[in-house]
C-alpha cells in the first residue's frame, strides 16, 4: 500500500511527519493496513522545505548543500525555499536516517525515494565534492541512506525502496521505475526501449507507471499497458491526473487487470527464482532479446519485445487495433494464453483481443506455475505444477523453486531420449506435478500416475518418488 506525497503537510516536504489532519492516527491505520497483510511504501525526497521545522535543524548543523557564499542553496520548484540534504555530511546522513526510522517504527516497511535527478550544480558540497559530478552520483548517496535504514532496521533480504533516479551502482539499491511517462502508445513504447536499456545498464529489477503518469489514458491505452506492466518484475497503477483503478475506465478494463493480475501471481514461482537469478548474476528479470540470443542477428536490434526470465517471451501491443508483430528465434514456441504452438526463426504479425498478446514459452522449458493466484507471496513449492514445452529428442530442462527467502526448495529435471521423458527431482518433499504441454496421453508412467488435464498429460509422482519415467506414445 504506497502512501504518496500528501500524506505530509503542504508546503512542508520533507518533514516525515503525517498531516494530523488528514492522518489523525497513523500508527492505528498502518496497523490496520498490516493486518489485512499489506506492505507500507512512504514517498518521500532529499528536498526540505522552508516552512518545515527540519529546514532551521539542517540549517544550523550544515546538514544542507550550501551557495559558494556559504548560505543555504535554495529554490521554490515545487515548494517554498526548499533545500537540499547532502549525503556526503555523514552527520546529514545520520539526521536524514533518524527521521525515516520513527517512519519505519511507526510501520512504514519501504519508501519510494522520488527525485535526486534535478540537482544543482552551482553548490559546494560538504566534503568538497565536484558538483557537477555529484549531478549523478548525488542519487546514489541519497538511496543508499535509504537502503541502509531499511536494512538497519528490518533486516538484510527485507530492505526494498522504489527510486526514481540512479546512477551507476544503484542497482545495488533496488527497486526503479522509469519516471512519469505519457499515456500513449508512443511513450509505452519509449517505456520498454527504457526499461530494456536500463537492464542491459546492470539494473536487475524495472517497473514503469502503468498506463502512463502524465494525464489519464483512454480505455485501450490502459488495457493494453496492463497486459505489459504485469509482466514486467515489478507492477504498479499510478498516476497524476485520476486513480488508476480499473472500473475507472471501462468493465472490460476490470476482468483484464484481474485476469493479468492472475496470471502474474500464478508464475510467482518461476518469476521469483528469476528475482534470485538476477540478485546472485546480476542478470535483469526482463532482458533484450539479444541478451538471450547473442548469436542470433535479428534479435541485436528488437526493442518492443523482451524476455522475462530466460524461458517468456513478450511482445507488448502499442495500438487499439490490437495488431503486433513480432520475432521468435529458432525452435517450437507455445503461446502460454493461447496454447497455440509456433516455428521460430521467423516474423508473426498477429491480431489480439485484451485478454491475450504474444506470451511465447521457448522450447525446452520447464515453468514452474503455482496453485495460488490471488496474491503473490505464498508457498511456491506447495502444489507447484511444472509445466513442459516442446522438449526436443535429446534435450533436457530443468525448473528450481525457491521460497520467499530466497532457499532452494525443489529442483527438478527433465530428460527426453526419443519417446522416453526422464524426471528427476530433489527437494522438501512437498507435492507436484508435471504438465506435459500440448501432449494429452502417454502410453505409460513408472513411479507415477497420468491424468487428462486443460492443458496436456498431468503427470503426478508417486509418494516419496525421486524419479519418474514417462514413455510417450
Amino acid at each position: 500500500f504506497h502512501f504518496d506525497c500528501f500524506w505530509m503537510k503542504e508546503y512542508q516536504w520533507c518533514d516525515f511527519e503525517w498531516d494530523k489532519d488528514m492522518f489523525p492516527d497513523p500508527e492505528g491505520m498502518l496497523r490496520r493496513l498490516k493486518d489485512k497483510g499489506l506492505k507500507i511504501c512512504a514517498w518521500i525526497n532529499p528536498y526540505i522545505a522552508e516552512k518545515s521545522h527540519l529546514f532551521d535543524e539542517g540549517m544550523e548543523n550544515g546538514y544542507l548543500v550550501k551557495t559558494p557564499d556559504g548560505s543555504v542553496w535554495q529554490w521554490d520548484l515545487w515548494q517554498a525555499g526548499m533545500g537540499l540534504v547532502d549525503f556526503t555530511n555523514p552527520d546529514a546522513v545520520k539526521w536524514y536516517k533518524s527521521k525515516l526510522e520513527v517512519l519505519i517504527d511507526q510501520g512504514v516497511d519501504c519508501f519510494k525515494t522520488d527525485f535526486g535527478e534535478r540537482i544543482p550544480t552551482n553548490v559546494v558540497y560538504f566534503d568538497g565534492s565536484d558538483p557537477v559530478k555529484m549531478h549523478n552520483y548525488y542519487t546514489f548517496l541519497y538511496n543508499k541512506a535509504v537502503f541502509e535504514v531499511l536494512e538497519d532496521k528490518l533486516g538484510k533480504g527485507e530492505a526494498a525502496l522504489f527510486a526514481r533516479s540512479a546512477t551507476v551502482g544503484g542497482q545495488q539499491f533496488p527497486v526503479h521505475w522509469g519516471g512519469d511517462c505519457s499515456a500513449t502508445y508512443e511513450s509505452m513504447a519509449e517505456t520498454v526501449r527504457g526499461g530494456l536499456s536500463l537492464g542491459l545498464s546492470g539494473f536487475g529489477f524495472w517497473s514503469h507507471d502503468i498506463s502512463g503518469f502524465e494525464n489519464t489514458a483512454p480505455p485501450d491505452i490502459y488495457k493494453r499497458w496492463v497486459q505489459f506492466g504485469l509482466l514486467s518484475s515489478h507492477s504498479r497503477l499510478h498516476g497524476s491526473t485520476s486513480y488508476r483503478v480499473p472500473w475507472l475506465f471501462d468493465e472490460e478494463a476490470v476482468d483484464v487487470v484481474r485476469k493479468f493480475t492472475k496470471l502474474k501471481c500464478s508464475i510467482m514461482p518461476y518469476l521469483y527464482n528469476s528475482a534470485v537469478e538476477s540478485t546472485e548474476r546480476g542478470v535483469p528479470m526482463m532482458r533484450a532479446m539479444v541478451l538471450e540470443y547473442p548469436q542470433d542477428p535479428t534479435c541485436f536490434t528488437l526493442d518492443t519485445q523482451y524476455m522475462l526470465g530466460d524461458s517468456i517471451l513478450v511482445a507488448p501491443i502499442f495500438n487499439k487495433e490490437g495488431d503486433v508483430q513480432y520475432y521468435l528465434p529458432e525452435g517450437k514456441w507455445t503461446n502460454y494464453l493461447t496454447g497455440e504452438v509456433l516455428e521460430g526463426n521467423r516474423w508473426y504479425s498477429e491480431n489480439h483481443g485484451y485478454m491475450t498478446l504474444p506470451m511465447m514459452i521457448k522450447p525446452n522449458t520447464l515453468l514452474a506455475v503455482g496453485k495460488e493466484d490471488s496474491r503473490p507471496d505464498y508457498d511456491y513449492a506447495d502444489g507447484v505444477s511444472l509445466h513442459l514445452f516442446e522438449l526436443g529428442d535429446g534435450a533436457s530442462a530443468q525448473a528450481d523453486v525457491v521460497n520467499t527467502l530466497a532457499e532452494q526448495e525443489l529442483s527438478v529435471t527433465a530428460s527426453r531420449s526419443g519417446n522416453i521423458i526422464e524426471v528427476k527431482a530433489s527437494g522438501a518433499g512437498k507435492p507436484w506435478t508435471l504438465v506435459l504441454r500440448g501432449i494429452g496421453e502417454v502410453a505409460s508412467v513408472d513411479q507415477g500416475t497420468a491424468a487428462s488435464g486443460e492443458h496436456g498429460a498431468v503427470i503426478t509422482p508417486a509418494a516419496g518418488a525421486s524419479s519418474v519415467t514417462i514413455t510417450l506414445k
